[in-house]
């Protein structure tokens, strides 16, 4: 690891926070020596860095903003891929607030790496999320963050439409389809429905909780246990 983002990840590390870090626990966070610690501690505080703290307590930066772009080209090609993917294939309110940000990266990127959004491998197309799926996609990611029940009317692949109470736990993008991972009230269980089968969502008043047995961690690891059997 250079200096330069041995630096940056070390003030990334201790900026804002309310408990000091030991040199030691910095130490083994970026596989450096104590020792190597210590200089950086000195080179930035010489540098103007307000790090707080001394040897033996520990180390901490308060209110401190970090220049606008300490990126690699790598790193910006990953964030504006992210976003890009983002903008394309997630609802309104998630498109703008990506759209702020390619933005704001494009701004302040240096003259050489101007060009990089344009010539990205990757392109993100979002013709075939439609105006209905993004709204769809808001209503449910918004459920999601305050855990409202939704109201479903759904058509399966066999066109065969019902009406289905559910806590949404969370949406998964497999790379074709958006699916909502949900605790299904009538059947009692976790079941999927693909976004584009919907045919419209409420949100309801009441809400649920997340639990150790009914989580988006939990329903992973019942598809993951179930593969590996097969």
């Amino acid at each position: 690891m250079h200096k330069s983002e041995r630096l940056f990840q070390l003030v990334n590390h201790l900026k804002g926070r309310k408990v000091a870090v030991t040199a030691k626990q910095l130490a083994e966070r970026l596989a450096v020596s104590e020792r190597t610690i210590y200089r950086d501690i000195q080179n930035l505080q010489t540098s103007g860095v307000p790090v707080e703290g001394e040897a033996g307590i520990g180390y901490l930066i308060r209110d401190y903003d970090l220049p606008p772009m300490m990126f690699s080209p790598q790193e910006l090609q990953a964030l504006l891929i992210g976003s890009q993917m983002i903008k394309a294939w997630t609802d309104p309110q998630l498109s703008q607030h990506a759209q702020s940000a390619i933005a704001k990266i494009d701004a302040v990127l240096p003259p050489h790496l101007k060009q990089l959004n344009d010539n990205l491998p990757f392109l993100a197309v979002g013709y075939a999320h439609g105006e209905k799926d993004q709204n769809h996609s808001q209503i449910i990611r918004l459920a999601i963050e305050s855990r409202n029940r939704l109201c479903l009317y759904y058509e399966d692949a066999h066109e065969v439409q019902s009406t289905r109470d559910i806590e949404p736990l969370g949406l998964v993008y497999w790379g074709g389809k958006w699916t909502i991972i949900a605790f299904c009230l009538l059947r009692n269980a976790y079941r999927e429905f693909r976004l584009d089968r919907i045919k419209a969502v409420e949100k309801k008043e009441e809400t649920f909780l997340f639990e150790q047995t009914k989580s988006m961690a939990h329903y992973i690891e019942i598809v993951r246990s179930a593969q590996c059997k097969q």
